[in-house]
């Protein structure tokens, strides 16, 4: 059996609440983009993980798709199963690669021994793993709230548009990213952006993260320029960085600059 997990990307991204348990309460839009893993699993006589493509930096039994496999596993008494992940979107680049791979992994036992577990179930197997992880059940343009982990579908669709991410290497810690944060109330309200012409979404959607990271880390102000100046109609970070994407009506030539990151259109 063989999947893809996709990358997404964060529209707008409100920080609005510290809360009891130490995490924080968000608003945001989740976009599934065209940026993949792959994922194969088969049934074996002994358990295996192995991965390619981008170097993984963290023990076997750490990674979020071995940690799925363990939920179900000592749920469902699994058999074990040799897995083969292929890594090509950037780790902490805030576009949920690790968390589509263990989703995926869900999703995939599911089917590979019949467990019939509805999405319901695997988005609350997901909610286990990580904040995010739920999304990719069903993986469809999302207004995300609470902790980021519960949903309502919203009606947008980007289909016309070219989007690019840029990723330029740059790894963004989780204390960085809250370090400078002050929560509020959002200043929009993300259920409503379909009706928000996307001209006009730089008046009205930003990333909360963005003020101090830039600060922390100018390149990724500079990018964001940067794609402003070469005809995006919005451009912002993803998550708490360092993808920065941006939506434009058609692709477009890159600068040797923007060609000297990880660059991709999705």
């Amino acid at each position: 059996m063989i999947s893809f997990p996709n990358a997404k990307i964060n529209i707008g991204l409100f920080v609005t609440e510290k809360r009891i348990d130490g995490f924080h309460n968000l608003e945001s839009i989740f976009y599934p983009i065209n940026w993949k893993d792959a994922i194969e699993m088969v049934r074996a006589d002994q358990f295996k993980f192995e991965t390619t493509g981008l170097k993984i930096d963290s023990e076997v039994e750490s990674n979020l798709c071995v940690k799925a496999y363990r939920l179900l596993e000592q749920e469902f008494s699994l058999p074990p199963v040799h897995m083969h992940l292929h890594k090509a979107i950037p780790m902490g680049a805030g576009m949920g690669g690790g968390s589509a791979d263990a989703t995926f992994v869900l999703k995939n036992l599911n089917d590979l021994f019949e467990l019939n577990l509805t999405n319901e179930q695997l988005e609350n197997h997901a909610r286990k793993l990580g904040s995010d992880c739920a999304f990719f059940v069903n993986n469809q343009p999302t207004y995300a709230y609470d902790k980021g982990d519960l949903f309502e579908k919203v009606p947008l669709d980007l289909s016309k548009y070219q989007i690019l991410c840029v990723y330029p290497e740059i790894h963004v810690t989780t204390a960085q990213a809250y370090g400078g944060i002050i929560p509020k109330k959002a200043s929009y309200n993300l259920r409503n952006i379909s009706s928000l012409p996307i001209i006009e979404w730089k008046q009205h959607i930003h990333n909360d993260f963005e003020n101090h990271i830039f600060d922390l880390q100018p390149t990724l102000r500079s990018i964001k320029k940067e794609l402003y100046d070469m005809g995006a109609l919005y451009a912002s970070m993803s998550g708490s960085g360092s993808t920065i994407y941006g939506i434009f009506n058609k692709q477009i030539e890159l600068t040797d600059r923007l060609n000297s990151f990880n660059c991709r259109w999705v």
